[in-house]
């Protein structure tokens, strides 16, 4: 089983990712992760990905769909995989269909987190961490018993730059120019399926459940 999972930031795709991952026992595959875990080990391609990172450059796409396409030969792929972070672009997404069936492989389903921009909004700039031990807060949803102290150590609570409204207003805006024309895409090849991302975390896992055990 092959997935891609989309959607905004904030949406809650990484909670959602690795249930989905531990429930049908494939990989989870972040884009971000194995081009640093190929730099690491030194790979062909990792040496090739190096020369644009270090750069500040983004990495082509063609050789970021040569980095998945060795990553989902690995043996935690044997049952499948899901994508987190990739494709961002429809370049990338016609890229990666081009390549799949080098594999025998195709995209089985492609699961859409929707979430209103303004909850998404409040999900983010809402967010604390402790900058002794690490633990996370929000300001609505888990606040600390004590306002921006953690209440494991005591430690300063504060406000990632990623999570500043100036910050996460322009990466809804990445997203909206390069990523959500994707929804589209897969639409029209009959794999979309949308979630509301508005509920429970419990209700979206389930929600995506019943879509997965129909494949």
């Amino acid at each position: 089983m092959l997935l891609i999972l989309l959607g905004p930031p904030g949406a809650g795709k990484g909670t959602q990712a690795e249930e989905i991952a531990n429930e049908y026992d494939i990989a989870y595959i972040s884009t971000g992760d194995i081009l640093r875990k190929a730099v690491k080990e030194n790979t062909e391609l990792g040496r090739k990905a190096r020369q644009y990172m270090d750069k500040g450059q983004l990495v082509p796409d063609e050789l970021v769909v040569e980095i998945i396409k060795a990553r989902l030969m690995d043996p935690d792929c044997k049952n499948g995989a899901l994508f987190d972070g990739f494709p961002r672009t429809v370049e990338q997404a016609l890229f990666l269909e081009n390549a799949l069936p080098d594999l025998n492989l195709k995209i089985d389903r492609v699961l859409s987190l929707e979430v209103e921009e303004d909850d998404l909004i409040e999900r983010l700039t809402g967010r604390r961490v402790c900058s002794d031990c690490g633990a996370s807060y929000h300001l609505k949803f888990n606040p600390p018993e004590v306002r921006n102290v953690c209440d494991i150590c005591g430690g300063d609570l504060y406000q990632r730059d990623d999570d500043r409204l100036e910050t996460v207003q322009e990466r809804m805006e990445v997203y909206k120019k390069q990523t959500e024309p994707l929804i589209e895409f897969y639409q029209k090849r009959g794999l979309l399926s949308t979630i509301d991302g508005n509920q429970e975390i419990n209700e979206v896992q389930k929600q995506i459940k019943n879509i997965l055990e129909k494949l």
